[in-house]
């Protein structure tokens, strides 16, 4: 094989314009890695944060920007007994995507589901590894309750949307369009709420309140969730769209016993992510070979033309995942 790669640089903190096609040397897997040669990227919003300068890679990692692809193993490090050479896999990356080959962990690699073909199977590690981090385990979400998500025409929303619905939960969501609370009431919503329309606040209020929220967004969100939550409600915060920083009446919590909590998956340590692998492989991963939940598609884009994929994704035109094709299956 060619010792070098494509890839996909970032030549300087900026807009989509910076992704810059390169080549550099294919990578070598160390202990408990795997190499893994590339079929499709996922594209996301931390990458976009990466290009720009505001969300530097851990240490060990790749500078490339890139969470998550599909494709096969094509060499393992030493200790790696959970996949071979030859598997077709899909792979949470600590980074290195846009490229022909990555390194990531074994254990954050999982099998390409039952009759799945690997452009959609680069689609679920990031947004999988998201919701059910965020939705089930950090933020508990149980049969019966009501979930309010943003952003439900999202990779994230209509991820969450599925499941949360699959899980017996009423969900509600928000969307900016109504071609986009079409999509988001077609996966399971009970009421997708066009927030350019109508105030959430008091659509769910009329409901009871939401028993979890998810939010991306941020901003003067942040105390408008709070008013939407019902008493004992939990506020999962993933992103922060409109800024971090926001004035709050923190009696509110207190006297209607919130949790407001939060986490980004990138900082976790690789056991953390193995364990939400291994969740994922028992409760989700039997659901998308049976096709009961699936990743929503919306565009594909070659590897060189990157930045076209990233101005699709911040003109927040899209329904579900934007993929870069590297390679053929």
């Amino acid at each position: 094989m060619s010792q070098t790669m494509r890839v996909i640089e970032i030549s300087k903190a900026g807009g989509p314009e910076v992704l810059t096609p390169a080549e550099r040397s294919v990578p070598e897997p160390g202990h408990g890695e795997v190499r893994l040669r590339i079929a499709y990227a996922g594209v996301n919003r931390p990458d976009a944060l990466q290009r720009a300068g505001l969300y530097a890679p851990p240490p060990e990692a790749s500078d490339l920007p890139g969470l998550e692809a599909a494709g096969t193993v094509d060499a393992v490090g030493r200790g790696v007994t959970e996949v071979k050479e030859g598997d077709r896999v899909c792979a949470l990356l600590p980074g290195g995507g846009y490229a022909e080959y990555a390194l990531t962990p074994a254990a954050h690699c999982l099998p390409v589901p039952e009759g799945m073909d690997v452009q959609h199977a680069a689609c679920l590690p990031e947004t999988y590894f998201t919701v059910w981090s965020n939705v089930f385990q950090r933020g508990a979400l149980q049969a019966g309750e009501r979930f309010l998500c943003h952003g439900g025409s999202s990779g994230i929303g209509t991820t969450a949307i599925q499941l949360a619905r699959h899980f017996g939960a009423r969900v509600f969501a928000t969307a900016g369009s109504a071609e986009k609370c079409a999509k988001c009431t077609e996966l399971g919503a009970e009421r997708a709420i066009n927030y350019r329309e109508e105030n959430f606040v008091d659509v769910i209020r009329a409901e009871g309140g939401a028993d979890l929220i998810l939010d991306m967004v941020g901003g003067d969100y942040i105390p408008r969730n709070v008013k939407a939550l019902a008493d004992d409600g939990r506020l999962v915060q993933i992103a922060f769209l409109s800024g971090p920083k926001v004035e709050l009446n923190f009696a509110q919590v207190m006297t209607r016993r919130l949790t407001i909590t939060g986490s980004t998956l990138r900082p976790q340590s690789d056991l953390a992510k193995a364990r939400i692998a291994d969740a994922l492989r028992e409760h989700v991963w039997p659901l998308l070979d049976a096709g009961t939940v699936g990743p929503i598609m919306d565009s594909e884009f070659p590897l060189e033309e990157a930045a076209k994929a990233h101005a699709r994704m911040e003109g927040s035109d899209h329904i579900g995942k934007i993929v870069l094709k590297v390679a053929g299956d």
